[in-house]
């Protein structure tokens, strides 16, 4: 289980925030914050049952619900694949690495997004920008000397 110092934090903000902190959401939250890797519903659903092992797969997708509306998480969505979720507020992009399937946040210049606003239509006003990058790592090259 959680402990319980994080557990009044996370239920803190969960309250703050608007939400009603039960059990399963602060255990649902507590676990998409912990491991900052962009986890799908059923990656949290996995991990949960580890701490609460009568929790439903639709239980955790109205946490995750609830979390996405309060504005504690964002979705991260890829065409098709399964919609993650990332616990960084902060205006950010994605990397998307093909190859292991990871994804990464991306940290911007702060300037960047107000530019890309800019960039919309007189009358036009963005909500949200979505910025995703899609690739692989490059290999890191091989050391002088080394066999590789």
């Amino acid at each position: 289980m959680i402990s319980e110092s994080s557990d009044v934090s996370v239920a803190q903000r969960l309250s703050t925030s608007g939400v009603r902190p039960t059990p399963q959401r602060e255990i649902v939250y507590h676990v998409v914050l912990s491991k900052r890797d962009h986890p799908t519903a059923e990656e949290v659903f996995d991990r949960v049952k580890t701490q609460m092992p009568t929790i439903s797969l639709a239980t955790v997708y109205n946490c995750l619900d609830a979390l996405v509306q309060s504005g504690l998480i964002k979705q991260v969505n890829f065409i098709r694949e399964p919609t993650r979720y990332c616990p960084n507020l902060h205006e950010h992009a994605h990397f998307h690495d093909d190859t292991t399937g990871e994804i990464h946040d991306i940290e911007l210049p702060g300037d960047l997004m107000g530019r890309l606003r800019e960039l919309l239509p007189p009358g036009y006003n963005a909500r949200s920008i979505d910025l995703s990058f899609r690739g692989s790592t490059r290999p890191t090259p091989a050391q002088p000397g080394s066999n590789a």
